[in-house]
């Protein structure tokens, strides 16, 4: 039996295997989806990416699946739930950024059509496929990120730094990081 050749970093977790070979650098062009990413990353800001895989039906729970309309409409007494709720990250400074990040998200949708067709301007439409031979060659920010970080904060969202909106781009199979020798590298490539 031959085994894969995979990125290291999702190590021998299963859910972070899982994860890497379905999802991970898969262009994602649903809004909705695309606002998941943006929660989950902003997140996982501080902690590792197997925690919040492992948290990440609760936060679709918790959050009415990651809804926008939902989430912006949250009021008080909701935000108290959702940091009460201990199958997610209660964080309040997350969870309040999460709410006000879905207005902005709505009001980024509006202005564009979809917050789809804003996200992607920032690598132009496609994805961005890099050629990296070992994990510890990816960078935790580029140019593209920064951009889209400071468009980002200009238009209200907050936990979007250069890193995390690496990270989202990462996940929104913005760029291919998958190492070329990952069974992945050519299948999202394609």
């Amino acid at each position: 039996m031959t085994t894969r050749q995979r990125c290291s970093w999702p190590g021998e977790d299963a859910l972070a295997l899982a994860y890497h070979d379905v999802e991970w650098g898969v262009p994602v062009h649903d809004d909705r989806k695309l606002f998941e990413f943006m929660v989950l990353d902003a997140f996982q800001a501080g902690l590792s990416w197997n925690t919040i895989l492992r948290k990440r039906e609760n936060f679709r729970r918790a959050f009415d699946d990651f809804v926008p309309e939902r989430i912006a409409r949250y009021d008080a007494r909701k935000e108290a739930a959702l940091l009460a709720d201990a199958g997610i990250v209660r964080n309040r400074q997350k969870v309040a950024a999460t709410i006000g990040n879905a207005r902005a998200f709505l009001a980024v949708r509006a202005e564009f059509g979809s917050f789809d067709r804003y996200i992607w301007q920032f690598t132009e439409g496609t994805t961005k496929c890099n050629a990296w031979r070992r994990t510890d060659q990816i960078p935790a920010e580029t140019p593209e990120s920064k951009a889209m970080s400071k468009d980002l904060i200009g238009r209200g969202f907050r936990f979007v730094g250069p890193t995390i909106c690496y990270a989202f781009m990462q996940a929104a199979g913005m760029v291919n990081d998958h190492v070329v020798t990952c069974f992945r590298y050519r299948e999202v490539g394609r």
